[in-house]
């Protein structure tokens, strides 16, 4: 009963992935430019595309995925009040111990970018104490680099059957999964960019409005359309 309701609210948040598309783009358009920040502009995309080409020529370092996937675990629960125990990391996967556990901690390691964080977070400690703007390439790149490692085993993984999505369903899951992500990619423009928090949630509103709208028109349709073929079948 409980998959059940979870599908029931997948399918509800559908049209909220497409909004969240929408409006992250439309931030994307409105106020990013790449060849304006010269090199440092296309820093992020040369280290995404970098690790993309890695990922399909290179031995893939599961590893490295793994106890980031299970640290990512570790972390959601400890943010959630839990308590975490052991963890084992191997080549052919992982397991660790949380005292709580919900559809968040559940999915983190598909939608939180962990080695990402890792990489902003380092940055930001060490522009307490250092001078780092000289740097912000390098850091953008490495930004790219550990994005584009989280989006190619995130896809990789969620190809084969993982118990992860199981538990809570698929459409539901997926649906949490690419919303977050997207949602992500969002925060961390206005972040480090010149969009604002108000005007990422401007388009978020209007957005989610016109998506949702569009979906009840369309239903609404689709009903109208069957009940009158029903209609005609039954004379």
């Amino acid at each position: 009963m409980l998959k059940f309701f979870k599908m029931l609210v997948g399918m509800v948040l559908l049209p909220m992935c497409w909004a969240v598309s929408m409006a992250v783009y439309s931030l994307y358009r409105n106020s990013v430019d790449p060849a304006a920040g010269g090199f440092a502009g296309w820093a992020l995309p040369i280290g995404f595309l970098l690790w993309i080409a890695l990922f399909f020529l290179l031995p893939r370092p599961f590893r490295t995925y793994v106890l980031g996937h299970e640290l990512t675990h570790a972390m959601w629960a400890l943010m959630m009040g839990g308590r975490v125990g052991k963890m084992k990391v191997g080549k052919e996967g992982g397991h660790v111990e949380v005292s709580k556990s919900n559809f968040l901690i559940t999915l983190a390691p598909y939608f939180f970018p962990f080695y990402t964080f890792i990489v902003i977070a380092l940055y930001f400690l060490a522009s307490i104490w250092l001078e780092v703007e000289a740097y912000r390439a390098w850091w953008l790149g490495a930004v790219g680099f550990t994005w584009a490692f989280h989006v190619t085993f995130t896809i990789h993984m969620l190809a084969q059957r993982q118990p992860d999505v199981q538990e809570h369903g698929k459409i539901f899951s997926y649906a949490v999964i690419y919303l977050m992500n997207v949602l992500l990619i969002g925060i961390w423009m206005v972040l480090v960019g010149s969009p604002r928090f108000g005007q990422f949630g401007e388009l978020l509103v209007g957005e989610s409005k016109a998506a949702y709208i569009q979906t009840y028109q369309a239903c609404t349709s689709a009903y109208t359309f069957a009940e009158k073929r029903i209609r005609q079948a039954k004379k």
